[in-house]
């Protein structure tokens, strides 16, 4: 079995030279994909505010892309395992960064019973999803590898996050309120929590650095490097989570303007 999964990763193991950020390929490829993402979060969103069960079919749609995101990142950390790494577990690949939580959100949709609840994960998903998600595709380097199936699956990831952040908000399943966004800020917390301990327990060799904020190493993120350079890792860290709730506050205040 092991032999059979081993060959399909081998046959899609199409190489490439990495695209430069910012060159043709990365600039169309993100215009045509977050179109999309657009086009399909009205037609969705539209669906939704005309059904008289909104909720339950919400629901379904984000549990869908939870199940689509879970198999896509399944099939990254094998490729990554058995292509790129020859075997050998890369801890700065674990899927917990910003960008994964969305994830693991949807594939939590159908047991999120109560109003409240749900309305809370599509207001993350409308702030954090959709703020990981553009500046994910603003600052592209991470998406850029030597094959094909990996460079698209980075795109295709964030443009599924501008989807559901889109989706969010356009179907009127987020809040906008800036109580909203204050009920979601201990979650993002309690990842930042979980991303330390994940960090802290991988050791400083392992290069795990999820949420960027390792206490190991500087960041890695443009700025926010030179930044802990220059007064410490504990700063830049602190500022770069600080950052981030600054730009979920102003994706709130923005997306309540789409509605």
């Amino acid at each position: 079995m092991y032999a059979f999964f081993e060959s399909i990763l081998r046959v899609t193991a199409w190489p490439m030279t990495p695209p430069a950020p910012y060159s043709a390929f990365h600039i169309l490829l993100t215009l045509f994909g977050a179109g999309l993402a657009v086009f399909f979060a009205r037609i969705f969103s539209k669906k939704i505010r005309s059904t008289s069960a909104p909720e339950p079919y919400f629901r379904r749609i984000l549990f869908s892309c939870g199940v689509l995101l879970s198999l896509m990142e399944l099939y990254k950390q094998a490729f990554l395992y058995v292509i790129e790494f020859d075997s050998h577990f890369d801890w700065w690949y674990f899927p917990f960064q910003l960008c994964s939580v969305p994830m693991y959100i949807c594939l939590a949709a159908p047991l999120l019973r109560s109003e409240q609840t749900l309305r809370r994960a599509a207001t993350f998903l409308q702030d954090f999803g959709l703020l990981g998600g553009i500046m994910a595709l603003a600052v592209p380097p991470g998406l850029m590898h030597p094959y094909w199936t990996m460079t698209l699956h980075g795109f295709i990831w964030h443009f599924i996050l501008l989807l559901l952040g889109l989706l969010s908000c356009m179907s009127g399943s987020a809040g906008h309120t800036r109580r909203d966004y204050l009920e979601i800020l201990p979650f993002f917390l309690l990842c930042c929590l979980i991303a330390c301990v994940i960090n802290i327990a991988a050791g400083p060799t392992a290069d795990a650095d999820m949420f960027y904020i390792s206490p190991f190493h500087p960041s890695s993120q443009p700025v926010f490097h030179q930044i802990a350079c220059a007064l410490g890792i504990f700063c830049g860290n602190l500022l770069y989570v600080l950052s981030m709730i600054v730009g979920g506050f102003l994706m709130h205040r923005i997306s309540s303007r789409l509605v």
